[in-house]
């Protein structure tokens, strides 16, 4: 079956969350199941960058408002994402001095609306001939970015009286939906029927993700739990009453991890490999990044992680709040990531009033992300919701235990260690409240389970031993394109 993917960024050429490590682990799983897969990119210039071999495919002639100067589409291959790929090479629209979606001082780009209007409108064109040497039968489109890509084959059916291509959409987050002024829509080239309330209209503005909700043939989220969630009114952001809609055609499937990046036993960053038998080794990474961050070098004491955006949504705050207690408890904390100015001084405030328990590295560093996951000892993620959560899979997988708020993808992917579950399924700490009280009582959990030795080696194994490899999902993705080619 061909599939055509298409999204916005792809790990490890351009990732500025979660959906990037998506975009690059799931077209190589499918792949491995029979799946001819290809992925559909804007060309900012890391993506251009990696593509090899390039060849150009077909000038591009979009709506007139949304034409870019010289525009086409080219076909090559990514080997550093392993996958072929379509990159649309615009440098009028990808080639700026910011970042993919905004300026260098955080501001929306004004075009943004064209500038993705093209990745689905392209990702349509494919699926109508454009490559006259390959046609998906299923495009399957990722966030908001390239959610109007099913708009655009339904028109396209709508004009040839039959199914083109059939379609999947994907929901990474609910929260971010591509919102715009409600005049940008005559400069899409859609029928004019489609800015309506069963279409892209949206309390009088245009919304990219409705039109991925609305007229894709099924829609997918990336995890169960959330999945029942957006069609409530506290996550469903004002989209849950077309999510109930729609439920019967709204499937739930967990990511993975991308083992070819992320395993301890074989992560070249690491400054020792080691696995569920040889746990050991981990004490290694522990103490190197003690060094490294000029933490007190106390193998008794836990180190508490945080690899994440600092915004509100993530629970950095109720982070923040709990850290003092839980240095006084005889933890140390290590954070990395970047987002809410006000957050990043909180922390380096606190990282520079007792350097010898609590670091913190401001930005992203992927490589250093590896590094602090192996060599931490509970991974932090309280998030107030989650669609699904790369990092506490990873913490699993590394044995780093995670403590998390049960909710979306984290009560779909951690089990709560109490003394009735220690023998069992536990396999990190999870608490409710969204508090920095329910969190502390969660690490209180932690810290005492940690001076138990045994026990702690007990759920570390278990942990490590949850499947969490890419070919469930690429399965129970490839079970839906054939639901609807």
């Amino acid at each position: 079956m061909r599939v055509l993917q298409a999204c916005a960024e792809i790990f490890p050429l351009l990732k500025t969350g979660g959906l990037a490590d998506v975009a690059g682990a799931l077209p190589p799983a499918l792949r491995a199941q029979g799946a001819d897969v290809r992925v559909l990119l804007p060309g900012f210039a890391p993506i251009l960058g990696g593509l090899e071999g390039a060849v150009e495919v077909a000038r591009l002639s979009p709506p007139a408002a949304m034409a870019a100067t010289g525009a086409r589409l080219l076909y090559g291959r990514l080997p550093a994402c392993n996958v072929d790929a379509y990159v649309i090479d615009a440098p009028g629209y990808y080639h700026r001095a910011g970042g993919p979606y905004a300026d260098a001082g955080h501001h929306p780009y004004a075009d943004n609306h064209l500038r993705f209007a093209l990745l689905g409108w392209t990702a349509a064109a494919l699926a109508q001939g454009l490559d006259p040497y390959w046609a998906p039968a299923v495009v399957h489109a990722h966030d908001w970015h390239a959610a109007l890509a099913p708009a655009y084959l339904r028109a396209a059916a709508e004009a040839a009286g039959r199914p083109v291509a059939r379609s999947v959409y994907t929901v990474h987050n609910l929260a971010y939906q591509g919102l715009f002024d409600a005049r940008h829509f005559a400069e899409l080239g859609l029928p004019d029927h489609f800015f309506a309330m069963h279409g892209v209209e949206f309390h009088g503005h245009l919304n990219f993700m409705k039109a991925g909700l609305y007229y894709a043939d099924r829609i997918s989220t990336v995890s169960p739990t959330y999945a029942r969630e957006i069609q409530g009114t506290e996550q469903g952001c004002g989209l849950d009453g077309l999510l109930r809609d729609r439920a019967h055609e709204l499937s739930g499937i967990l990511n993975g991890v991308d083992e070819s990046v992320w395993n301890p036993a074989t992560d070249t960053l690491l400054a020792s490999h080691y696995d569920a038998a040889r746990l050991e080794f981990k004490a290694e990474c522990k103490s190197t990044l003690q060094r490294e961050l000029g933490l007190e070098p106390a193998a008794d004491k836990p180190i508490f992680c945080v690899v994440s955006r600092l915004t509100e949504q993530k629970g950095l705050h109720l982070v923040l709040q709990a850290v003092p207690t839980l240095i006084a408890q005889g933890a140390q904390f290590a954070l990395l990531g970047s987002g809410d100015a006000g957050l990043e001084a909180a922390f380096r405030a606190a990282a520079e009033a007792n350097p010898a328990a609590v670091a913190v590295k401001l930005g992203y560093d992927e490589a250093f992300a590896h590094r602090l996951i192996a060599g931490s000892d509970v991974i932090l993620v309280p998030s107030r919701f989650e669609p699904c959560g790369l990092t506490q899979l990873y913490g699993l997988h590394y044995g780093t235990l995670p403590l998390v708020r049960r909710v979306g993808g984290l009560a779909d992917t951690v089990a709560d260690t109490r003394l009735e579950t220690l023998d069992t399924d536990a396999t990190g700490f999870v608490f409710d409240e969204f508090s920095a009280a329910g969190l502390l009582q969660a690490a209180d959990r932690a810290l005492a389970l940690y001076r138990r030795s045994a026990d702690w080696l007990q759920v570390q194994r278990r942990a490590m031993a949850q499947p969490c490899g890419w070919d469930v999902a690429a399965s129970r993705y490839l079970a839906l394109y054939r639901q609807i080619a």
